[in-house]
């Protein structure tokens, strides 16, 4: 199946049946600090972090099916990462697609067309959050309304990052991903560093080094280490407690921290790596960003007002 209508068509919002939705975005995250407050006994990870909306998006564009099937393409991009060992039918967006037909019973498919440019392993969520923009699309694709309960649970079981994405901005998050509280950060501007190395998250958090009894933190501790009218927040608050285990699987990491320190600016891996950020305190400050080793990703990001889809 192929995509006949084109792809510049926008998100319509018509009366049913609706036939297809195209250029339905899927922003990537950055972790402004990531603390692993405690371990469950069923051995999920308990966690604290500010998860930031960034504009570094993936493209998804979905076509009804009415035979019930649920296909996936692949449509390439210039900026695609390689990285993944996920076949297009086993990968999150499918499962999500999946998942929603099954609880909400519709005889309906979808064929699904994702322009991958969020780096994989990267701890930016491009998975996850494409899951969740399949989850807001389908429901209107498909004519359902699911409880945000039923949703929410249906994200989580796809992956501790999911529900973030359904939240529809920046969040606090904690437990293991589930308790999400919304919260506002004033425009800024990052530095995101990607090398060619990607890292599996389950590698990292099952090391038997990672430090899993960080000191329980509060918003409101957060809140204090911003600083002037702007708020620019000063990243000395908290720290990556998954950042040392990764530095030591990926020295690329160190590379990335370190090159970021050459230009005068303080870099942080986000989630569990292998992409390190930077902010940039003054859009004037934008330091010479070349001296890359080829095949390392660089991209100047903004944080968004909202997620795209927020209200659907």
């Amino acid at each position: 199946m192929t995509f006949s209508a084109p792809l510049s068509a926008p998100v319509s919002s018509a009366t049913r049946p609706l036939k297809a939705l195209y250029d339905v975005a899927a922003p990537a995250k950055l972790n402004l600090f990531l603390h692993i407050t405690g371990r469950r006994p069923d051995g999920y990870h308990l966690l604290q972090s500010v998860f930031m909306l960034i504009d570094w998006c993936d493209t998804l564009h979905f076509e009804l099916r009415n035979d019930g099937q649920i296909s996936r393409e692949d449509l390439g991009d210039p900026d695609q990462t390689a990285g993944t060992d996920l076949l297009p039918a086993e990968d999150l967006a499918v499962r999500a697609a999946r998942a929603l037909q099954t609880a909400c019973g519709t005889s309906l498919g979808v064929h699904i067309g994702l322009q991958k440019r969020i780096p994989s392993q990267a701890g930016m969520g491009g998975g996850s959050s494409d899951a969740a923009s399949c989850l807001l699309a389908l429901q209107r694709l498909w004519g359902v309304n699911l409880p945000p309960q039923d949703l929410q649970a249906i994200a989580l079981s796809l992956g501790a990052d999911v529900p973030f994405f359904l939240s529809g901005g920046h969040a606090w998050v904690e437990g293991i991903g589930e308790k999400i509280t919304p919260l506002a950060l004033p425009p800024a501007r990052f530095v995101v560093v990607k090398p060619p190395v990607g890292l599996p998250t389950q590698g990292i958090f099952s090391a038997p080094g990672l430090k899993r009894d960080t000191e329980t933190a509060t918003i409101q501790g957060f809140a204090a280490n911003a600083e002037g009218p702007l708020k620019s927040f000063d990243f000395g608050f908290g720290r990556n407690d998954l950042q040392p285990v990764a530095q030591e699987i990926c020295p690329q990491i160190g590379q990335s921290l370190d090159w970021l320190k050459t230009k005068g600016l303080q870099g942080r891996m986000t989630g569990s790596g292998s992409a390190v950020f930077a902010q940039l305190l003054h859009e004037a400050d934008l330091p010479d960003l070349s001296g890359l080793p080829d095949g390392w990703k660089i991209r100047k990001c903004s944080n968004l007002e909202a997620h795209p889809l927020a209200g659907w």
